[in-house]
């Protein structure tokens, strides 16, 4: 396993880290995803140990707080063989104070992860979205607070715009406060909006990217292509619910891209998919999610083998998008404008 810098921090994570959102499945939306229980969770993790992925991601909104839950109670007797990356700011119960990143919902929300995890540390805690009522300064300085207590090791913003993600780095600066080494956000072959402003960003200040749904919401498991439906699988089973639109031409001209890389390379779409996003600007880590063993198997063979020059060249073509205004007049400009990749 490939292990890189944490963003500007001094924490190494493996390339490939297991997303929970499958465990619990005790709520309608989540249930699309999947509904692993502590047994197969346990496994899972055993899995993913065995492999030198340590690294497991959560979120206190995942079926009710459910997935944390099962993932406390699966690492009973080896939490300090893992970390953990949980999140906050979406709607946590019905009060007008259970959602958002202000000082009180942080803390309680924090202290309610924790206790759902059996913990007493969370090592990455993540601003699910950008709250634009709480002021910025509130928001850090009670992830400040937690951290200088030992309840969080490292700060990420997630699903944030790069003006928001900005001020925050710069209000951090300012006030001495815990600053977001790394950002959790959307990022594929057929999403590649990241790189128009978040990954250069992401180049100037040193924050490393997590990459969740690296599969395109399922639309890259080789169980779509031209001329038939999904076999099965989140988009058969109607889990693309609160996922981007993508055009059916564009869709089969990646995924045509894909199947001919993949027997080139005898791998799999899912794992020609992953890799590629291995080699872009920025990424440290991508989220991979499984709905049992043979899915996390396949995914664990993402790494260890590298696509070529040539490969990579005709994804990101067959993958390319015009960029909305201003970023495609910037590529006009690019002796003094660089992009840290080809759009």
């Amino acid at each position: 396993m490939e292990y890189r810098q944490f963003g500007r921090s001094g924490l190494k994570v493996p390339v490939l880290s297991l997303g929970t959102g499958t465990f619990g499945g005790t709520d309608a939306f989540f249930q699309k995803w999947g509904s692993t229980g502590v047994a197969e969770a346990s496994r899972l993790i055993d899995l993913c140990l065995d492999a030198g992925v340590n690294f497991l991601d959560t979120a206190d909104i995942y079926s009710g707080g459910d997935s944390e839950a099962i993932l406390g109670e699966a690492l009973k007797g080896r939490r300090e063989r893992v970390l953990i990356s949980t999140k906050a700011t979406f709607r946590a119960g019905e009060g007008p104070n259970d959602v958002g990143s202000s000082r009180y919902h942080l803390i309680r929300a924090c202290e309610a992860s924790l206790k759902r995890l059996k913990t007493d540390h969370i090592d990455v805690y993540f601003m699910h979205g950008f709250d634009a009522l709480t002021p910025v300064e509130e928001t850090l300085r009670a992830l400040d607070d937690l951290t200088r207590a030992g309840k969080i090791g490292y700060i990420g913003a997630s699903n944030f715009s790069g003006w928001q993600l900005m001020k925050a780095l710069a209000t951090s600066e300012r006030d001495g406060l815990a600053r977001y080494v790394v950002y959790q956000g959307y990022y594929s072959l057929i999403g590649r909006h990241y790189e128009w402003e978040l990954m250069p960003l992401g180049l100037d200040q040193g924050v490393g990217l997590m990459v969740w749904s690296p599969l395109g919401w399922g639309r890259l498991t080789g169980k779509i292509r031209r001329g038939q439906a999904a076999s099965g699988g989140r988009i058969a089973a109607g889990g693309a619910e609160g996922g981007p639109t993508v055009p059916d031409a564009y869709l089969y001209d990646v995924v045509d891209a894909l199947d001919a890389v993949a027997a080139e390379t005898g791998k799999s779409v899912p794992q020609v998919a992953l890799n590629w996003l291995l080699t872009r600007p920025t990424v440290c880590n991508i989220v991979i999610g499984a709905r049992n063993e043979e899915q996390l198997k396949q995914n664990l063979g993402a790494v260890g083998w590298s696509l070529t020059e040539d490969q990579i060249a005709r994804l990101d073509a067959a993958s390319r998008e015009q960029p909305i205004y201003p970023y495609w007049h910037q590529t006009g400009f690019d002796e003094r404008n660089p992009k840290p990749t080809a759009w």
